[in-house]
């Protein structure tokens, strides 16, 4: 927690604007961090730990302005404050300074390099996360670290989080039925995590493969099934004619024991013929 002098009585978030009343500037601001929100969700949802701001204020003094970044992580906070959620940050509430922080650049600067780069460094906050979709020469992601309380320029694409556990990165993707450039969390080996959409599309196809493997297996019990039934009716047959062989031979041997009495009423010895 920031070290710096405060009033001795201090409003709670209740008491202060929930809002600058600024309108975001583009779509992307909403949609950029509302995505990654979105992942951690899912992600985390076993965790309550956490909590992941929206065009939230964060409230550093009770005379100023709010700080409003498009997007902001806490970590080390309670997941819901209470059933009517948080109306802003307040730090003298929460006392964890947001350990990531992001502006969405638009159209319209907003002072992300220069001015919100020097509030979020003086503020303490672990990483500064800047995307701009519109640089043409320079990577559209700057992941900026605060080392000995100033920020440095973070390499690569996706960067890893260690102190969040996760990677952040932008690529190609789809969310809400526009395919275009957005951000997404990654895991250490640099492999992104699935959106929501993806991961119901995936366990979508995933039932529908069971199921299919379910029907083959069926198919096969019951080709099994016919052959053993099969094999039963041969084995069963084998035995009918089994039990005529033997039905026939017995006719024979009577047929012979028959001819030898015959034989041998008339005196001659049926051992001896021949």
């Amino acid at each position: 927690m920031l070290e710096y002098n405060l009033p001795r009585y201090l409003p709670s978030a209740e008491e202060l604007p929930d809002s600058d009343e600024t309108p975001v500037d583009n779509e992307l601001q909403e949609l950029i961090p509302g995505l990654l929100k979105s992942i951690l969700l899912i992600l985390w949802s076993e965790r309550m730990d956490w909590l992941f701001g929206i065009d939230m204020g964060i409230y550093y003094h009770p005379d100023k302005p709010p700080i409003v970044p498009d997007g902001f992580l806490s970590l080390g906070v309670e997941r819901f404050y209470d059933e009517e959620l948080r109306p802003s940050y307040v730090l003298w509430d929460e006392n964890v300074v947001p350990i990531f922080v992001l502006e969405v650049v638009s159209q319209n600067y907003r002072k992300e390099y220069t001015t919100k780069l020097a509030e979020y460094e003086a503020l303490g906050v672990l990483y500064y996360v800047i995307y701009s979709s519109r640089r043409r020469r320079k990577p559209h992601l700057e992941v900026h670290k605060l080392v000995n309380g100033k920020y440095e320029l973070q390499e690569g694409n996706p960067v890893w989080l260690p102190e969040i556990g996760l990677g952040i990165g932008c690529e190609r993707g789809n969310y809400c039925g526009v395919t275009r450039e957005w951000m997404y969390w990654y895991n250490e080996q640099g492999q992104r995590y699935l959106t929501p959409a993806e991961q119901v599309k995936q366990e979508t196809q995933r039932a529908q493969q069971e199921t299919q493997r379910a029907q083959q297996e069926t198919q096969r019990a019951q080709q099994e099934t016919k052959r053993a039934q099969q094999e039963a009716q041969r084995a069963q047959q084998e035995a009918q004619r089994a039990q005529q062989e033997a039905q026939r031979a017995e006719v024979a041997e009577q047929r012979v024991q028959q001819l030898t009495e015959q034989l041998r009423a008339l005196g001659i010895d049926p051992d001896n013929l021949g």
